[in-house]
Formats: structure tokens, sequence, C-alpha cells
């Protein structure tokens, strides 16, 4: 069991290490492609919609940290009881490790999207109706139970060592994020071999001839294969986002609506067999006497969809972008100093940022359950520093981080209820 907990203690501390460079990385590319998408005379991202979508690998981000999810088999057990065989060849072993998980990939992403139950771990992923690189990192934190650990039997049999996934894994992961942008056109003979920005923004439309189309993750040839190719029309422009758009910005609802959904429904439903088979059916369907009383709005027409944009002001913008870069800043330093927390102040650390997420996310659809938030994130926070006499050890670090974190409590808090209420009571008197 110490041999295990260590095994972990060391894979979140190189993941950790890995995400400290992708995601400056990842910031950099998005800037870039912001930058060039005004240079190119293209409106590619909307000021409320990026911050969502950043918010959202935020909390991805937390979910990993504190290892919130469920194994149900674990890939290092299967290959040291099932392995058949051992490639001696070090660059075919990444070789073929890489095809294999692009494999496993297409069908887990395919099953996400064709099963009722398993389109809630990838519904966050397109709940964007903008297409960018920001949006890529719309994440999933649903997907706590590991349930496709059988599609790397195949990796286990050929005796692909466990160490060999742990690398490829996010290298297959990270290799995903640069096609989510509109600003590359066609590619030439790379359309016929990997996913490139045309096919992926096919994946993410809803209009009818696009949608549940190209499901590959690197390698576009499994589409081919399985019948699930579908290329970009010219005279079809893709339409983004989901056919029950999710009209929140708030990371925590996105991933969770689709599963109220279902269980209102399996609740609601008058036959028991109806109840049981709403979670395996194709994805969107429901009992008929459900759907007849209880009718859900989902978009028809693709060219006649609203996108979600509460009214707010540039103010409130700023005060939300504030939130994403600081907020990010608090993640940057557990991740550079993953050593040296405890597991219960890394779990105290991950709900105080989450609380501080689902608080200005909130805030930013003009929900008043921000002020909640912000008043338990506030008495968190404080309790924190009492406790300890100190945040997260900072103090050795940066000098008057007790003071810095302190205010940011406090203005954070106060700014919470002006948004809320102040502003919110202004608007609608000059109205």
């Amino acid at each position: 069991m110490v041999l295990f907990l260590q095994s972990i203690e060391n894979f979140m501390e190189t993941y950790a290490l890995a995400l400290t460079y992708a995601i400056p990385g990842f910031v950099i590319l998005i800037v870039i492609e912001y930058l060039c998408s005004k240079w190119m005379g293209y409106e590619v991202n909307r000021s409320m919609d990026t911050i969502a979508s950043l918010s959202s690998g935020m909390t991805n981000t937390l979910k990993d940290l504190i290892g919130l999810a469920v194994v149900i088999v674990s890939y290092s057990w299967m290959v040291d009881r099932i392995a058949l065989t051992s490639i001696q060849s070090i660059t075919w072993i990444y070789i073929i490790a890489f095809v294999l998980i692009d494999f496993a990939s297409y069908w887990s992403h395919r099953w996400n999207h064709e099963i009722n139950l398993m389109w809630n771990r990838h519904i966050v992923h397109h709940s964007s109706e903008e297409f960018n690189l920001s949006c890529a990192l719309r994440q999933s934190i649903s997907g706590i139970v590991g349930v496709y650990f059988f599609l790397s039997i195949p990796m286990a049999l050929l005796g692909i060592p466990a160490q060999v996934i742990a690398i490829v894994g996010p290298l297959h992961l990270f290799a995903q994020f640069w096609y989510h942008t509109r600003l590359i056109n066609r590619m030439g003979f790379l359309e016929h071999v990997i996913v490139t920005p045309s096919h992926h923004r096919v994946h993410h439309a809803i209009n009818p001839e696009y949608i549940d189309k190209n499901y590959a993750a690197i390698f576009i040839i499994w589409d081919k294969l399985f019948g699930t190719f579908q290329e970009e029309q010219d005279d079809i422009p893709p339409v983004y986002g989901v056919k029950k758009a999710v009209s929140t910005w708030n990371p925590f609802l996105i991933n969770y609506q689709h599963m109220w959904l279902l269980i209102k429904d399996a609740w609601r439903a008058n036959r028991w067999i109806d109840k049981l088979k709403i979670w395996f059916m194709p994805t969107g369907w429901r009992p008929s006497d459900v759907n007849e009383k209880y009718p859900v709005e989902v978009i028809e027409n693709v060219f006649q969809q609203v996108k979600y944009e509460p009214q707010a002001s540039n103010s409130l913008k700023y005060w939300s972008w504030f939130q994403l870069i600081f907020n990010n800043l608090l993640i940057y330093y557990a991740l550079v100093h993953i050593a040296e927390f405890s597991c219960f102040d890394l779990l105290m650390y991950t709900i105080f940022i989450g609380l501080s997420i689902f608080a200005y996310t909130s805030l930013m659809d003009r929900d008043l359950i921000a002020v909640i938030a912000e008043v338990v994130k506030a008495i968190l926070g404080f309790t924190l520093i009492i406790r300890a006499g100190s945040w997260f050890g900072a103090e050795e670090y940066i000098s008057g981080a007790n003071i810095g974190i302190s205010l940011y409590i406090l203005f954070s808090f106060f700014a919470t209820f002006y948004f809320s209420l102040g502003e919110k009571r202004y608007k609608i008197k000059q109205a």
C-alpha cells in the first residue's frame, strides 16, 4: 500500500510539472490566435465565453490535482497479468502505444456522443457556441469513473509498460489542442491523414449534416474506416454549441446539466422499462410520456441560434478577467509547490478555488447564488489563514502573501455584492 500511494504521489508531481509547461503554452497560443483573428478580420472570441472556457479548464486541473477519479481496473494491473509478449524496440513501443491510444480514444469519444449517460462526460467540451483554442480547454469534471478501461486491453496484451502510457497519454491529449480554430483552412494532403481544424469544425457543429461526425483525435483514418467521416462543406457554415443550449457560464452547472435531466426524466417516466433504458439509449432520447408532458427546447434551425450573452457591463467583464487570472495564478502556485502540500491542504486549496470559480462564473450569469458562494469562500479562506497562520506557505516565497490573499478575499466579497445587487439595481433604475 505504501508503494502504491507513493506511485500515485510521484505521478501527480510529474503531471503537475507537465502542466506548469503546458498551461503557459496554451495561453500563448490563445493570445496569438486572438491577435491573428483581429488582423484577419474574424471574430472568434467573445469575452465571457472565453473566460468560461478557461475557467472550465481550471476546474479540470483541480479535479486532476486531487485525483478525483475512480479506476475500476488500472492499466498497470492489466499489463502485469495479461501481457502475452514484450516489444523490445523503444521506438516501436512509443509508436504503437500512440496509435493504440488513438484507436481507444476514437471509440471512447464516439460512445460519449452516442450513449445518453456517457454524453454527460463530454457535453462541457461542446458547450461553447464559439470555436476557438480556448474552447479546447473545456474539459470534463464529471467523468470521474474510468469506464473505458477495457479499451486498453490490446496495449496490455502487447506488454506496453505503464510508464510508456503515462508519457504518451498526456502527449496525445495535448496534441488535440491546436486544431480547435477557425483561422486555418484546408491543409492539403494532411486532410487525408490527421485530424485538421476543418475536420474538427465539423465535429463541433450542430448542423444536421455535421452532427456526430469526425470522432478521431489524431488520425482521421478511424472515421473513414468506421463510417463516421464528414468533410466540411463550403456552402454549409458550421454552427457551434449543443442542440439543447446550456445557457450558463458556470462550468460546474454545465458538467451536470444533462445528468440532472436524465435523473428527472427517469423519475417522471411512467414505465419501469423507460426508467432503466433512458441511460443507455442514443443521446437525446426521452420517454414519450415525459417528452410530451415536460418538453425541452431544442435548436431546430441552427441558423436561428441565439447565442447566450447575459447583460454585462465593461466593469464586470474586467472583474471577471481579473478573477480568471488571479485564480489561475493560485492554481499555478499549487502546481509548482505540490510536493509541499499535504493531502488535506491540497483538498482545502482546491475547494477554495472551486468556490471562487463557481462564484465568479455565477456572477457572469447574473445569478444571485454567486453571493452565497462568495460568502462560503470568504469564510473558508479566512479560516485556512487563521488555522495555519499562513496561506499554504506562500510567505516563504512571496513577502506579504497573507495580506495579499486576505485583501483579495475581502475585495472579491464586496465586489460580488456590488455586481449582484448594486450595479443590477442601478441598471434597472436607468432602464
